[in-house]
């Protein structure tokens, strides 16, 4: 494979980790002390970082070095969560109508109601398990 194709691939696999993560150009510069100059070179495919730099950015995102450096199909995965558990969950609610309804209403509630439901579901769910007390919740 030639360097054109290491760069094209690394780039690919940065800016999408970054729009995954909503993060800029900006943000890695600041939140891990990178030169702006080098961070633009990398997002736009004109240079490779040194592979201490990948280390740094694949923890940074949470990803092995490999999700940076080999050449993945995204397109693929791009509606799905990277952490297993949560396209678990994720996956459970879209094939649950009555999770989906449940996590449709609490969107637009303000936190205190958002508690108060959550109370509420604990709630339901001791009585369900005949440990409930009769104070009222």
């Amino acid at each position: 494979m030639s360097d054109d194709e290491f760069r094209k691939i690394f780039s690919n696999n940065l800016n999408y980790f970054m729009s995954l993560n909503n993060k800029t150009q900006v943000d890695l510069i600041n939140d891990l002390g990178f030169n702006k100059s080098a961070v633009s070179t990398w997002c736009n495919g004109t240079r490779l970082p040194r592979m201490d730099k990948v280390d740094v950015l694949a923890k940074y995102f949470g990803i092995n070095r490999s999700d940076l450096i080999e050449n993945r199909t995204h397109e693929q995965n791009s509606g799905y969560y990277t952490n297993r558990e949560t396209a678990e969950v994720a996956q459970e609610i879209f094939e649950n109508k009555e999770l989906r309804a449940l996590f449709d209403v609490q969107r637009d509630m303000e936190p205190d109601d958002l508690k108060a439901l959550h109370n509420m579901a604990l709630a339901l769910k001791r009585k369900e398990r005949g440990n409930y007390d009769d104070t009222g919740c």
